[in-house]
């Protein structure tokens, strides 16, 4: 039956088409975003795709079949085709048919199931894994369990892992009623419901998976609250340096934790204490390219109950094959988008574990908690024809550099700074040359790689009070650095086609603001070029999340 006014159009190729001009489009949209994938999305029609990891993500969350397909039929124009349907009921029956469980400390594979356990036996890739047949269980090594989520998950079975964890050291700590910096201070309703969806009242349904809240939302403050929950010896694992001292400062703040119980790990010391905060850095260190990781040891030395990954999505492939063997503690993984560009999504799922709870970004907003963000993408064209005769004969990767780093943005740069003369401006970008060029034509301070991390708070510290309204950074900002008072970002250029990236950048400007809670994010991209191109792939998931892009071009 033809049902012209709802948007949806679903494909039997599992791609599914999303009508912006509906009146149903943001019901559809927020409904999809639970279940299925961002591909495209053009100004009329969103193309999303189902794929297995979504919708066992989906079933994680614990939402059925039955109710994905009830989406589908009553959302879609034309009767959802009967192989969409069979796939919803397998990808999402898959998940959880594998269990393992531990028993006097022998580890069991197990499933209702039995000709698939035989099926597993079977497998090839299986077979370093198996110690034996148990009944109509199978023994598994216990020092191999991560190793065989993965593999079990190549397979098309995520396992649900209910073999427990250790509880590490105690460790003694609650909240502040108010916080060192004299704010009164208590988790909000939905961080609440974040630590609770985690814990899973300590049963073995919960203690690993991924929490996801929008940049500003306060994913520390859960993380936090969940060590408030567990209590016991925690180890994190940060992006940088600068993000480390900022765990460190919030823990302070908020808990009643002292200085001489929280360890950096870092490079410029090496404390373990009953919390220790490190990087992802340190830990993929090694003295040759072919050598060991040097740091690795960190993982045994503390007797954690709890490893927390900020910004799971960043989490380097080196570090997979350590997560691998660290199934037996909690781990917490907190994020703001679930995409890897290297597209190991479902490595995090297997050895982090699947998403826990997800909160869409324009909730919040809606709520007061993140500050109303307008995005626009200007436009700005080649005005050195010598430049743009270099840029038609380069090579694709350097015609994406030509563009990015385009002369004629400085100009869009230096009107957009008057428009928003009393604002606090940070001006993003990827190239060193060129944010120099920016540093010298704004007389403004530059934070990059090469900046010393003492420089880097100090300057982080003056924009926080005011006393510098602009600053340049490269991606060294990307993440996990709190600026509460910036509402306006400027990214003159980035990464190709990073949706990560994007979404971190517009984080930025997102912590709800005292008096406005508005936000503005520009992105600079030359017309007509290999950049315009990549830019709607950067956008995909802030579309997802409900934001356009106004689009302007720039004069000539």
């Amino acid at each position: 039956m033809y049902k012209p006014e709802n948007p949806l159009i679903v494909q039997s190729d599992r791609t599914i088409l999303l009508e912006t001009a509906s009146p149903h489009f943001e019901r559809a949209r927020d409904q999809l975003s639970v279940f299925a994938e961002l591909l495209k999305s053009p100004e009329h029609i969103h193309t999303y795709r189902l794929s297995s990891l979504s919708l066992w993500n989906a079933a994680a969350l614990g939402l059925s079949a039955e109710a994905i397909k009830d989406t589908l039929r009553g959302l879609s124009k034309y009767a959802v085709p009967d192989n969409i349907i069979v796939d919803v009921d397998d990808a999402m029956s898959r998940y959880g048919r594998l269990k393992l469980i531990r028993e006097e400390g022998r580890l069991f594979l197990i499933s209702e199931d039995i000709i698939l356990l035989e099926e597993i036996w079977a497998l090839r890739t299986m077979q370093t894994f198996l110690l034996g047949r148990v009944g109509h269980r199978l023994e598994v090594r216990a020092d191999q369990r991560g190793f065989i989520k993965q593999a079990l998950i190549k397979v098309g079975y995520p396992v649900d892992d209910l073999a427990g964890y250790m509880e590490g050291t105690p460790l003694d700590l609650s909240f502040r009623q108010q916080s060192l910096s004299g704010e009164p201070f208590g988790l909000r309703d939905y961080q609440v419901e974040a630590v609770g969806a985690f814990h899973a009242s300590g049963s073995v349904h919960g203690g690993s998976g991924v929490i996801v809240l929008p940049c500003g939302a306060g994913k520390t403050v859960v993380g936090i609250g969940v060590m408030e929950r567990v209590r016991t010896n925690t180890l994190i694992l940060t992006t940088n340096t600068t993000a480390l001292r900022q765990w460190r400062d919030e823990i302070l703040d908020k808990t009643t934790l002292t200085a001489d119980q929280i360890g950096e790990y870092s490079g410029h010391e090496k404390n373990i204490q009953p919390v220790t905060i490190t990087t992802y850095q340190i830990l993929t260190y090694r003295k040759s390219k072919d050598g060991p990781f040097v740091h690795f040891n960190i993982f045994d030395e503390g007797n954690w109950g709890l490893i927390i990954y900020d910004e799971v999505h960043l989490l380097p492939a080196p570090v997979f094959r350590a997560v691998a063997n660290l199934q037996s503690m909690r781990r917490l993984g907190l994020t703001a988008t679930l995409v890897r560009e290297d597209g190991k999504e479902d490595e995090v799922f297997s050895l982090i574990g699947p998403k826990k709870y997800d909160v869409p970004w324009r909730v919040l907003e809606k709520q007061g908690f993140i500050a109303t963000a307008l995005c626009t993408e200007i436009r700005v064209p080649f005005t050195d024809t010598d430049l743009r005769m270099e840029y038609a004969l380069a090579e694709p990767r350097q015609k994406f550099r030509l563009a990015a780093t385009n002369p004629g943005k400085l100009a869009v740069l230096r009107r957009l700074l008057e428009e928003h003369a009393d604002d606090r401006v940070l001006i993003i970008g990827q190239y060193l040359e060129q944010l120099d060029d920016v540093a010298r034509l704004l007389k403004a301070p530059i934070i990059t790689g090469r900046t010393p991390q003492a420089q880097r708070e100090a300057l982080y510290e003056q924009f926080r009070t005011g006393a510098l309204p602009r600053l340049v950074v490269s991606k060294v900002a990307n993440f996990a650095v709190d600026l509460p008072d910036a509402n306006v970002a400027i990214q003159i250029s980035g990464t190709f086609g990073s949706r990560q990236e994007e979404a971190q950048r517009l984080g930025r400007v997102l912590r709800p603001k005292k008096d406005v809670n508005t936000a503005r994010f520009y992105s600079v991209v030359t017309r007509d070029s290999a950049e315009q191109d990549l830019s709607s792939k950067r956008q995909l998931f802030l579309t997802e999340q409900g934001y356009r892009y106004e689009i302007l071009t720039a004069d000539p």
